[in-house]
Formats: structure tokens, sequence, C-alpha cells
């Protein structure tokens, strides 16, 4: 007998160990397909001189171009809503990031300005789902006990795109033209597609009930209305409007006003993203030991505090001025670690994919207000420098304490269908004893 129940626990705990090695697997995947979204997102900008100069057009047109990806990827979110639960997670995921990498092909294929703006829309309507889905697959993959760890471990991808990606495209872009660094993250997302179709599971438990009947918008009205969606579409609404309306003009403050040069610019950032990148999994650990919601009440005012900080920032060191956007950088992921995990928990599994897609839209839009809010406050002094920037910052800090307030209304959702070892990796890892393939059931 006790033979038997020693052979049972072996078995068991190899039965985690692999649930584990294939979470890990998952994780790979996700991180390294928004590693690529993530720098062909960023790499626009600071190639905005040569595009200007290359494809002969005005500031006015090159924002259009940076604009165009989150327009399409806020329509885009909200025309996949009523459709993506009608899919297993594996092939909806495949297909976004088939079209991502079309789209990040045409761009470095683009000759003239009408055909880039046409390539920045089809890869933001693509991109923009495409990160929405990725969480979705971490809320069915990883325990909930587990979400914050796995979210912070995902968002080290946007650190890694800021310390090498980035730094490393632009180069590349200054040396070979600025199509090179498409093309090369075209060549390399293909690579990274045939191992997330090696790797994936097909999570198909999200289909084990009725599929709704409703129009598809009665559908994004019941998603964006239910009960528990609301305080969570309020949270990110509230977090983006308050961080876009300073983070998108920190680096022209920071040469206008505090006498940095082009030329440091890219430390800064590579500082924070070193800091960031250390700092996610730790805050994830953190926030699933002792609570989300608590590291969020801490992480969050101190976020507030330094975007108000850098926007009354005087001349300063190179190295103050890193640190103060390093810990930005910090805390504005931080607290996205929490409030992802908090927000992953509010929303049954058979409506993750459906919610994820209006939350991607709404994402995406919000920070296009608050983008635009910035820009409305700021001005212009005769010498060239920026005004009323610490406006922005008073705006960013309203904002964040007003959002402890909607963290507090999140509330767990209880799932409406059992969580099965054939729906994601999560259950097998309670499931000890039972030795059941859950990717081939």
């Amino acid at each position: 007998m006790a033979r038997g129940n020693a052979s049972m626990m072996e078995h068991g705990l190899k039965g985690v160990d692999e649930a584990r090695r294939r979470e890990r697997g998952v994780l790979i995947v996700l991180g390294s397909v928004q590693f690529t979204s993530i720098i062909d997102f960023m790499l626009i900008m600071p190639l905005g001189p040569q595009l200007m100069r290359t494809l002969k057009i005005n500031a006015a047109q090159f924002g259009l171009i940076v604009s165009a990806y989150t327009i399409a990827a806020g329509v885009a979110g909200l025309v996949a809503m009523p459709i993506i639960d009608r899919f297993g997670r594996k092939a909806a995921f495949l297909t976004l990031f088939v079209g991502f990498l079309v789209g990040t092909l045409c761009c470095g294929l683009a000759g003239d300005y009408g055909m880039l703006l046409a390539a920045r829309l089809l890869t933001g309507a693509f991109g923009g789902v495409l990160g929405g889905m990725a969480m979705t697959i971490v809320g069915d993959v990883f325990p909930p006990n587990r979400h914050a760890t796995a979210t912070g471990s995902l968002m080290s991808a946007f650190s890694l795109a800021s310390v090498f990606g980035v730094p490393f495209g632009l180069a590349i872009g200054t040396r070979y033209g600025w199509a090179t660094p498409f093309l090369i993250l075209a060549a390399m997302g293909t690579l990274i597609l045939a191992y997330a179709a090696w790797t994936l599971p097909t999570l198909k438990g999200h289909l084990h009930h009725d599929r709704p009947t409703a129009h598809p918008l009665a559908q994004i009205w019941e998603t964006a209305t239910h009960p528990n969606h609301v305080p969570a579409f309020a949270l990110i609404v509230v977090l983006m409007l308050g961080a876009f309306a300073v983070i998108p003009y920190i680096s022209t403050y920071l040469v206008k006003n505090v006498g940095i040069t082009e030329a440091e610019l890219p430390w800064v950032y590579v500082v924070g993203g070193v800091l960031s990148l250390v700092s996610s999994p730790v805050i994830g650990r953190l926030a699933d030991r002792y609570g989300r919601l608590l590291l969020y009440f801490i992480i969050a005012p101190l976020s507030a505090a330094m975007m108000f900080a850098v926007t009354v920032l005087p001349r300063v060191p190179l190295w103050v001025a890193a640190l103060t956007v390093g810990l930005i950088m910090v805390g504005n992921s931080g607290r996205m670690v929490a409030a992802m995990a908090m927000i992953i928990a509010s929303v049954e599994p058979r409506r993750r994919g459906g919610f994820m897609s209006v939350y991607s839209s709404v994402q995406h839009i919000s920070c296009g207000l608050g983008t635009y809010l910035g820009g409305l406050i700021l001005g212009t002094a005769a010498d060239g420098s920026l005004t009323h920037y610490s406006w922005g910052g008073g705006v960013a800090v309203v904002f964040t304490l007003f959002s402890l307030y909607l963290a507090t209304r999140l509330r767990p959702a209880v799932p409406s269908i059992p969580i099965t070892p054939a729906f994601s990796l999560a259950a097998a890892e309670s499931a000890l004893a039972d030795q059941a393939d859950p990717f081939m059931s």
C-alpha cells in the first residue's frame, strides 16, 4: 500500500514538473511575440527624422503614421470581440501573429508614404488584438495564484525591447535604412511562429459551453456593461489617460528643458529598461504572495509621484534624469502587473477572449486620448522649451489616485464552467494523480 502511494506521488510530481515545463514554454512564446510587437510599435518613433527625410513628409504626416497603429488596434479589438471566443486560443493567437508579421513585412517593403501608412494600419489591426490574446492565454494557462508572477515575467519583454531591441533596431535603421529593421523583425518573427505552433496548447476549454447567439453589437455592449467588467475598463482608462498625458513628452522635455542631449537619450531608456526588467518579475511574485491590491496601493502612488517629479525636473546631470525616468518605468510596469492580475481574475474564463479584445481597444483609444490631452496642456516658450508640463503631471497624479478607488471595486469572477485538465495547464497542477496529457485531451 505504501509502495503504491509512493508510486502515485512520484507520478503526480512528474505531472507537476511536466506542467511547469510547458508553462515555461508558453511564457517563452508569449514573451517572444510581445518582444517583436513592442519593438515594431516603438521603433517607428525614433526613426522619425529619417522617415521624414526619406519619404519627404511633414510632422503631421509622420504623426499619422505613428497613430495609425493605435487607431487600427482600437477598431480591430471591437471587431474581434464578438468572434474571438469562438476559436481555440492557439488558432486565434497564431492567426493574429501571422497577420502581424505580414504587416511588419509590408512596412519593410513600403516604398512611399501611402504604402507605409497602409502597412501600419494592417500591423496595428493584428498587433493590438495580439497583445490582448497573449493576456487571455496567461489567464487560461496559469492558476489564479500565479497570474501576477506570469504577468510580471511577460512584461519583462517590454524591458528587454527597451534595453536591447529598440537601440539595436535604431542602429540598424540608421546604417542600412529605416526599412531594414522591419524586414529583420519579420524574419525573426517567422522563427518564433514555428516555435509557437509547436509549443502552444490548443486551449479549447472555453468552447465547452453554448455560444452566444446575440448580435455582435449586443455582445460588445454586454461585455462592456458586465458588472465585473465596468470597474476593469474604468481602471485601465484612468491609468492610460494619466500616464500618457506625461510619458510621450518626456524625451522632448529632457532635451528642451533639462539639458539632456539627443545623443544621451538612449542611455536614459536603457537604464529604465534594466530597472524594470529586474523589478517586474519581483513585483509579480510579491503581488502573488502578499496580495495584488496591497502591492497596487504601494506602487501606484509612488508611480504618480515620479511622473509629477519628471514634469518639474530642473537642469540636472544625466544620471539624475536617467534614474527619474527609470523609476517611472519601474512604477508604471509594477502597477500594471498588479492591475492586470486583478483584471484577469475579474473575468470569467469563457469571456476572457472577448473581454481582452474590448480591453485592447479601450487601452489603445485611452492612450491616444491621453496623448492628445497632454498635447493640449503643453505650451512652447520663446526659447523652445516646454511650458505647463507640470499640469500634465498633476493630471497623472489625480487620475492615478482615483485608480486606487477603482482597484477596490474589482471582484474575482466565479467560473461558469468547470476548469479541467483539458481546459488549461493550471488544472493539471492540481490533478496530481491524473496522468492524462492536457495537450492531448
